[in-house]
């Protein structure tokens, strides 16, 4: 076991750093409050191989490992988690599932566009009647000729106002359950698809997140992503990977969090003294980076097994679990260290509080994690 980053990955590390400090961190406070998408950065982002860091070259990819996607994530999160939400949701979920589903001429189609940047991308499972219970879904597609015709809407989409591509779960054969669920690739110019509400969010406001419906939407047979009725059964595996990327969202967004506590703590004086220098904060800075090393290290593991090719689905599940429970508590800690300047928008960790609860949420709940990582052990026990 070696708990070294290559020296590639330490380069890789400091250019993301460079890149979110000098790009995100000066517009950081106004995006939040205008709910504006970062386009200018996104495009950089593009530039630097970001938004296809997991795709192999010849697609336009960077060709990188998941640990590095992890470390990409957890730079990015650490001075802004809505431009790791919108990075993480942009690979993890519906590039990949393009390429981990796709045939060779959609891989073509689709994945060099959006490993650039030129186009941004959403995937949309979750519905207003099916959330946890994605196997809920009530968006149909129904064969016409050589035409599918989606019907249907979907909620809580990240990208969604921002995007040029959109993976969609429809239902294609109601009495099959689980595996009457099929994936379909739809371009978001084309007839019958269109954007509903745009959510007005508590955190992650740079990160567009709404509706998408479908009224009639006619598609070829050739947008049809994965098998007929495999889309349920292809979103568990995308999910897999995609909590490792939420996992190092948490990890970033505690790290923020963590070291603008540590920073304060190191120059606000109370009784005479830096605040630093009470056992009672030393304790609370103790617990914050302990967990966050836990946290990375459980994030990493999954993400080395991922890119050994192994199945992740407990690995993952532990992995998101524990870095966004870990997350929340160190960003309540972090604001408790800086006292009221915490609840004040001019310190960064009022933010962090805001944007974190989202991580115990998207891409299954902590309860849905628990739940998963059950029946991993007690199918390994049984």
């Amino acid at each position: 076991m070696d708990f070294e980053f290559s020296v590639e990955q330490e380069q890789l590390r400091r250019s993301v750093r460079e890149f979110a400090e000098a790009e995100i961190r000066p517009h950081v406070a106004l995006w939040d409050e205008t709910q504006q998408f970062p386009r200018e950065a996104i495009r950089k982002a593009g530039q630097m191989g970001l938004l296809g860091a997991i795709f192999p070259e010849e697609l336009g990819g960077a060709g990188l490992s998941y640990i590095d996607y992890a470390i990409i994530i957890e730079e990015l999160a650490r001075v802004d988690p809505s431009v790791g939400l919108i990075v993480a949701a942009h690979n993890s979920l519906c590039t990949n599932h393009i390429f981990v589903a796709g045939t060779e001429e959609q891989k073509r189609r689709y994945v060099p566009k959006l490993a650039s940047g030129e186009w941004i991308g959403c995937w949309s499972l979750t519905e207003p009647e099916a959330g946890s219970d994605a196997a809920g879904t009530r968006t149909t597609a129904v064969k016409d000729g050589d035409c599918w015709v989606l019907n249907g809407s979907k909620t809580f989409t990240t990208n969604a106002h921002d995007a040029q591509v959109c993976v969609a779960m429809a239902v294609t054969d109601r009495l099959a359950a689980n595996h009457g669920i099929s994936a379909f690739v739809v371009e978001t110019g084309w007839p019958g698809f269109r954007l509903g509400r745009k959510e007005n969010k508590l955190g992650m406001r740079a990160s567009s997140t709404g509706e998408v419906l479908f009224n009639d939407c006619r598609l070829g047979e050739g947008q049809l992503l994965g098998r007929e009725g495999d889309g349920f059964v292809d979103s568990l595996r995308i999910l897999d990977g995609g909590r490792i990327s939420i996992a190092a969202l948490a990890v970033g967004t505690a790290v923020g969090a963590y070291e603008a506590a540590l920073k304060y703590s190191q120059h606000r004086k109370q009784f005479g003294r830096f605040i630093s220098e009470f056992q009672a904060i030393q304790h609370k800075l103790v617990d914050m980076a302990t967990g966050i090393d836990a946290a990375r290290l459980l994030v990493f593991r999954a993400a080395a097994l991922k890119d050994a090719g192994r199945r992740v689905t407990k690995e993952s599940a532990m992995a998101k679990l524990w870095a966004s429970e870990m997350a929340v508590r160190v960003c309540d800690e972090a604001l408790q260290v800086h006292g009221g300047y915490g609840f004040i928008k001019d310190y960064p960790v009022e933010k962090f509080y805001r944007d974190v609860k989202l991580c115990t949420i998207g891409e299954g709940t902590s309860e849905i994690q628990r739940l998963v990582i059950a029946r991993q052990l007690l199918g390994a026990v049984g």
